[in-house]
């Protein structure tokens, strides 16, 4: 059997391209042939690959905690537009815990808020969508905090920085909303943006 891939994110961008790659192959080869695998071992299987990998054999909204072993679907989440933005530069996910582990650790974690609050209040979903790794990624490339300037500049209800980084995203209120944003931000080369949404539960 041959697999021919074409990818259509950037690398090491933080946004689990490879771990849904792994993913998407194991659920067609499980599709292939129907309960030739049980579904532990497909999960333990696709643990091994990677700790983002497990999500990715049934990817919907989730809340995930632990190393991606604790995997809880949030049927509740409506779809949101989000507005891509990765400056054009990878950044390694070992590095940036490297960078992560040499921080200062002094304030205890802040409890994130309640998810209906975050859809409804801004600051709210502002806190929902802290990434501890950020601090380090912009400690590795001071420039991602000037790109997350640029993106906060087009208004959206939130930032944040997907993964391990470098790729940044705002949400926005619609589609519509974000593909403004797109159209106004002025990314140019070897910048990379789009517009997405999150997946509709079920």
């Amino acid at each position: 059997m041959e697999i021919a891939l074409a990818k259509h994110v950037p690398v090491a961008a933080g946004l689990g391209g490879g771990s849904s790659d792994a993913g998407a192959v194991l659920r067609a080869l499980a599709d292939h042939d129907p309960g030739a695998v049980p579904r532990a071992e497909l999960t333990a299987l696709a643990r091994s690959l990677g700790a983002d990998v497990p999500f990715f054999l049934d990817p919907r909204p989730s809340r995930v905690r632990g190393i991606g072993e604790r995997i809880e679907p949030c049927p509740e989440l409506p779809e949101l537009a989000l507005l891509l933005v990765n400056p054009g530069w990878p950044l390694a996910t070992a590095e940036v815990y490297r960078a992560f582990d040499a921080l200062e650790q002094t304030a205890p974690p802040t409890p994130l808020p309640s998810l209906p609050a975050a859809l409804t209040d801004a600051e709210a979903l502002a806190a929902l969508l802290h990434n501890d790794l950020e601090a380090a990624a912009r400690r590795l490339r001071p420039e991602l905090g000037v790109l997350r300037a640029r993106l906060e500049a087009l208004r959206p209800r939130a930032t944040g920085m997907s993964g391990s980084g470098p790729t940044l995203f705002g949400v926005f209120a619609s589609p519509e909303q974000a593909a403004a944003a797109l159209a106004a931000g002025g990314f140019e080369s070897p910048i990379w943006a789009r517009v997405a949404r999150t997946r509709e539960a079920g």
